[in-house]
């Protein structure tokens, strides 16, 4: 089984208070844990603006998950996020791993030949 890095940046609603976005964030990183996520990190980046409104807000929390898994998780925690309302917007990336510098600069010698 293929373990890949997935990045999973989550917006909550600004009215929450820090008890309820430290729940939330808890929630996920443990439903992470749970189902066999690796390596799971938590950034938390705070009340930021956001681009356009999203449910009548002007600002979300912004919660950034990194971890490594082989995927079935994405689709178990998409489905939860969708039906908690204090979710305005979620997003799941699967990150495509760097290739190292030598491989980098053959295929740069490559094509200058």
């Amino acid at each position: 089984m293929l373990v890949n890095s997935y990045e999973l940046m989550v917006i909550l609603r600004p009215d929450l208070n820090e008890e309820r976005v430290s729940q939330e964030v808890t929630k996920y990183q443990e439903f992470l844990t749970n189902n066999a996520a690796e390596d799971v990190s938590v950034k938390v980046w705070g009340k930021r603006r956001l681009a356009y409104q999203i449910r009548r807000f002007n600002d979300g929390i912004y919660v950034l998950f990194n971890f490594n898994g082989e995927g079935q998780q994405i689709a178990l925690i998409e489905r939860d996020m969708r039906l908690n309302d204090n979710v305005m917007r979620f997003l799941s990336i699967k990150l495509t791993p760097e290739k190292p510098e030598k491989e980098k600069k053959d295929k740069a010698v490559a094509v200058e030949a």
